[in-house]
């Protein structure tokens, strides 16, 4: 009964009109939403406020539900295209690490693309717990991406996604080598996050691309693709990184 209520509630909060042209004209809830996401992003923010952050957010009475609602923050639904895009049979038998999960965003557009077999990573335990209620993991890690080792075995997944986990006080570059190590040869990454992020967080401007050619150099990963997409946010342009493990 809970579930089914959280569901209709999500459901009807994401009605808002999906925009891809770029062209979205922003109302008082857009703003509103775009402030809770520069807070969530804000200059100088730790991982571990972040997480506190994102466990008060999503306490807020489905508050985060209906500020990041598709048509609105369309990441997920970019990410879950892309990785169905990229596997076009067999999406049964795919084993995907959703990284920085949510209360579940990425997982709900992969299953209706037809992937079941999918685990969770999120630092917040409140929003790991919203994700439980909606039933969409096997397997859920109360874990941050960094340079630690995860409590996952070498090559377990086809695929390791993200989208929204990457920004100031999020996933550092040091977390990619663990996102590599995860996945097994001939599998994937797909990254997608905020275009301008790569220019105006310390911790990637002039680092994580240089990192992602490094790795490619190295024989980690090969790029399958690099996309630049208008409405990741709103009309805020994203970019999308695609790269198959070696």
């Amino acid at each position: 009964m809970e579930r089914e209520r959280l569901r209709l509630a999500s459901d009807a909060m994401c009605e808002t009109p999906i925009h891809t042209d770029g062209l979205h004209v922003w109302d008082e809830d857009d703003v509103e939403a775009n402030r809770e996401v520069d807070n969530a992003f804000r200059k100088g923010i730790t991982p571990s406020e972040a997480t506190e952050f994102y466990s008060n957010w999503v306490d807020d009475s489905l508050k985060y539900e209906k500020d990041l609602c598709p048509g609105r923050y369309n990441g997920p639904m970019i990410a879950g295209k892309v990785v169905a895009d990229y596997f076009e049979g067999d999406r049964e038998k795919k084993k995907i690490m959703d990284i920085a999960a949510g209360t579940g965003f990425v997982a709900e557009q992969l299953k209706t693309h037809g992937f079941f077999h999918i685990d969770a990573l999120e630092p917040s335990s409140k929003m790991l717990l919203r994700a439980k209620e909606k039933g969409l993991y096997e397997d859920y890690y109360t874990e941050y991406l960094c340079e630690v080792p995860l409590p996952i075995p070498n090559d377990t997944y086809d695929c390791a996604v993200t989208s929204g986990g990457m920004g100031e006080g999020h996933i550092p570059c040091s977390g990619i080598p663990e996102l590599i190590r995860i996945v097994k040869p001939g599998g994937i990454i797909c990254i997608v996050m905020r275009e301008v992020f790569l220019r105006d967080v310390e911790e990637y401007k002039d680092r994580l691309e240089p990192l992602m050619d490094s790795l490619e150099k190295e024989g980690k990963w090969k790029k399958v693709s690099r996309v630049i997409v208008s409405s990741y946010f709103l009309n805020i342009p994203g970019v999308v990184f695609l790269y198959r493990i070696i």
